[in-house]
């Protein structure tokens, strides 16, 4: 199994605490390092602002919001992200075509696959 590089700094955007806690896991098991979770679009576009990290992950509903806002200032600033639904390939994802979508519930192989996909267009 392809992993991210070691050390990788992820964002997890999640509104669901179990999903978002193994999550954490997941990222953290595959030797990366959970650089912000955020359960909101509030908290999510803070972190988006101010955190330091590598890649993201964003849920694509956030409690009846979109997270559009926080993948338009990733893609803005260069930062790689995949989005992460229930919905599948009928995501609402805007303007962002091409984005991996990762379809929920997702397991360990999938979620390393996708983040060593991005972590390798860090160069």
């Amino acid at each position: 199994m392809t992993a991210p590089p070691t050390g990788t700094r992820v964002l997890i955007v999640e509104d669901e605490p179990i999903i978002a806690m193994t999550a954490e896991d997941l990222v953290e098991d595959m030797g990366c390092t959970v650089a912000g979770s955020a359960a909101s679009l509030a908290e999510a576009l803070d972190l988006a602002r101010c955190a330091s990290f590598d890649i993201a992950m964003l849920d694509i509903n956030l409690n009846g919001e979109t997270s559009l806002p926080v993948a338009t200032l990733l893609h803005d600033a260069g930062v790689p992200f995949i989005f992460t639904t229930g919905y599948g390939s009928a995501a609402p994802i805007g303007g962002f075509p091409g984005t991996e979508i990762l379809k929920k519930p997702y397991g360990a192989l999938d979620l390393t696959t996708a983040l060593a996909r991005l972590a390798a267009r860090l160069g």
